[in-house]
């Protein structure tokens, strides 16, 4: 089963998340099928960017987002 998942990036104190595609089983920041966005929560505006036509797409062809992804996405 595929997931809409965050992965883990940046320093210590200083996330940066990736959204990705990628398959349940794997952890958190393992390989990954294909990136399709961004979340910066650091800072004052909370900068997000999502490719909404990749998403669909995943959507699709039966990828679940998690609950996290979900809330910060708006779908």
């Amino acid at each position: 089963m595929t997931k809409i998942r965050m992965t883990r990036m940046g320093r210590k104190k200083k996330p940066f998340y990736r959204i990705v595609v990628t398959d349940s089983r794997k952890r958190r920041d393992g390989g990954w099928i294909e990136s399709i966005g961004y979340y910066n929560p650091i800072g004052e505006t909370k900068d997000i960017k999502i490719d909404e036509e990749r998403m669909n797409y995943w959507l699709s062809v039966g990828a679940q987002m998690t609950p996290t992804v979900k809330r910060i996405s708006g779908k």
